[in-house]
């Protein structure tokens, strides 16, 4: 069964997320809590942890994932960013937004749309989310928590353990998180088009 490690959601415990952090680079998927809803993580290297997560959530091959940074320039790193995304990331992150942008050639290839060769990004405004990746020093490769079958993702983390305690290494207790996925924006073709409505306001976008 998967470790329940209970977080502090202001003020997170550095030795608990270097415990959390040690189980990611050693090929954990773990469950941990976003500004948006919980979602699942591992290592953006580990291969056999992100089919773990395809199997989880029955993805396909055309899925866009997510990185998940801790700010706008490690994203910047792994995502092409013009002048006029570059305006909006600055405005709109951190929070719960995921942009769909050209990949660079530091993103695997195993996680970029095979067609379009984008990748979804985003910055979490999450005191846990942030912290962890600080000492995770990279990102965090990342899909919402959201069950095939289910129609909103999963909340409580008694139920995750029930549900996917033999499927998860670990579950991170943040608290109450929300019902919401982020909201999608593509500026892949240069024009922002947004692909899913979520928690993030979408009207600037529109």
């Amino acid at each position: 069964m998967s470790v329940v490690v209970q977080i502090h959601p202001v003020n997170p415990q550095k030795r608990l997320l270097q415990q959390v952090v040690d189980r990611l680079r050693a090929g954990a998927v773990i469950i941990y809590p976003t500004d948006s809803a919980y979602a699942l993580g591992c290592h953006i290297g580990d291969k056999t942890a992100l089919d773990r997560i395809r199997a989880i959530r029955r993805l396909d091959e055309k899925h866009n994932f997510t990185l998940v940074c801790r700010d706008l320039s490690e994203l910047s790193t792994y995502a092409i960013v013009d002048n006029a995304s570059y305006r909006l990331l600055r405005t709109h992150t951190p929070g719960a937004y995921t942009f769909i942008l050209k990949a660079t050639a530091e993103v695997p290839r195993r996680l970029m749309n095979p067609r379009r060769k984008t990748i979804g990004m985003r910055v979490p405004d999450n005191a846990i989310a942030l912290a962890l990746l600080e000492l995770l020093d990279e990102p965090l490769m990342s899909v919402t928590l959201t069950l095939p079958g289910d129609e909103f993702p999963l909340t409580d983390p008694e139920e995750m353990q029930q549900r996917l305690g033999h499927l998860v290494d670990l579950i991170v207790d943040g608290g109450a998180c929300g019902l919401e996925p982020t909201s999608v924006i593509d500026l892949a073709g240069g024009t922002p088009v947004v692909t899913r409505h979520g928690k993030g306001d979408v009207r600037v976008f529109e």
